[in-house]
C-alpha cells in the first residue's frame, strides 16, 4: 500500500518582512514617522477619533461602555482617552482627554471626565506594558458571547493564526465592573508579556498594539473571529467535525501575518473610508 505523504512544511517568503512578502512589487508604506512629536500625536489623535467611529459603524458601542487608550509619544507617562458620554459616531480628535497614571486631567479636553473603569484596565496595561502603545476594548455581541466560555479561540483559518500561541490570553476571573486597581492588574497579569488580544470571560475582549492602528484592526479581527467560532461550535455540535490548523502551519502564518507594521497597514482602508464618508471630521 502507498504511504501516507507528510504535509510539507510551509515556507516562502520568509527573508522578507510581512509588508514585502504580501506586496508584489514596492511595498506598501508601514507606520509614518514624524519630525515633530506634535505631528506624531496629531496622526495618533485622529487615527483614534476616526477607529471610534469606525467602531460604531460596526455596531461595537453599548451605552458608556468601551474605551479606548494611546500612550502619549511625547510624555510616555500619561495617555489619551475617550470622554466619557461622548458619542462613537461624533468622535473628533479635539475631544480626547490626557490622563497620567494616577488618573488625573492634565490635557487635551478638560471639559469632559474619562471612564473610571477604563481608566484602571489601560493604565494597568501601559504600566505593565511599555511596549504597548494603544489599547482597545468594547462590550460587543460576539465577544461578548464567546466570553461566556472562557475558552481562547482555535485556530480554524488563516485570520486567526494572527492570535496564535502566546499573542491570545483569556482572563478567567469576572469580578464585576472593574473599579478596583488591583482588578486591573490582574488583567495586564494575564495578557502577558506577549499577549496582544485577549477575551475577558462574561466581559469581552480587549486589544493592544504599537499603535492604535494595530489594536484596532486586531479588535475588528477578534469580533469576526467570535463569531466564526460560534457558527463553527453550532455546526460541530450537529456532528460535524473541526479541523484545526496545525502548530507547524499556524506558527508560520502568524509569523508572516501579525507584526505591528503590517497589522497597522491592515487598518488603513477603514480609515481611508472613514475619511471619505466624514468628509474628515474626525480630524478637528
Amino acid at each position: 500500500m502507498p504511504t501516507e505523504k507528510k504535509p510539507q512544511a510551509p515556507h516562502g517568503r520568509e527573508d522578507k518582512t510581512a509588508i514585502e512578502a504580501l506586496s508584489q512589487g514596492p511595498p506598501l508604506p508601514g507606520i509614518p514617522k514624524f519630525p515633530s512629536y506634535h505631528e506624531e500625536r496629531t496622526h495618533i489623535l485622529e487615527h483614534m477619533a476616526a477607529t471610534f467611529r469606525i467602531f460604531a459603524r460596526k455596531g461595537f458601542a453599548e451605552g458608556l461602555a468601551g474605551h479606548i487608550s494611546v500612550r502619549d509619544p511625547e510624555n510616555p507617562h500619561t495617555f489619551w482617552t475617550n470622554p466619557l458620554g461622548r458619542p462613537w459616531p461624533l468622535m473628533r480628535a479635539s475631544d480626547m482627554v490626557l490622563v497620567d497614571y494616577d488618573g488625573k486631567a492634565v490635557g487635551g479636553n478638560m471639559s469632559r471626565t474619562s471612564n473610571a473603569a477604563g481608566f484602571l484596565i489601560h493604565s494597568s496595561l501601559h504600566k505593565a506594558r511599555p511596549d504597548v502603545n494603544a489599547a482597545c476594548h468594547a462590550h460587543t455581541i460576539y465577544g461578548k458571547a464567546w466570553s461566556a466560555f472562557g475558552r481562547p479561540l482555535e485556530m480554524l483559518n488563516q485570520d486567526a493564526c494572527i492570535f496564535y500561541g502566546k499573542a491570545q490570553a483569556v482572563y478567567e476571573n469576572f469580578g464585576g465592573v472593574v473599579f478596583d486597581e488591583e482588578e486591573g492588574e490582574r488583567l495586564a497579569e494575564s495578557l502577558g508579556p506577549e499577549g496582544k488580544v485577549m477575551t475577558l470571560t462574561n466581559h469581552g475582549l480587549l486589544t493592544v498594539g504599537q499603535t492604535v492602528d494595530e489594536a484596532a484592526y486586531l479588535f475588528t479581527l477578534m469580533e469576526k473571529s467570535c463569531q466564526v467560532q460560534l457558527l463553527a461550535e453550532a455546526a460541530a455540535a450537529n456532528g460535524l467535525p473541526k479541523k484545526i490548523i496545525s502548530h507547524d502551519v499556524a506558527q508560520y502564518t502568524f509569523k508572516m501575518t501579525s507584526g505591528p507594521e503590517i497589522l497597522y497597514c491592515e487598518f488603513q482602508p477603514d480609515i481611508e473610508i472613514e475619511d471619505a464618508l466624514s468628509n474628515g471630521d474626525f480630524r478637528k
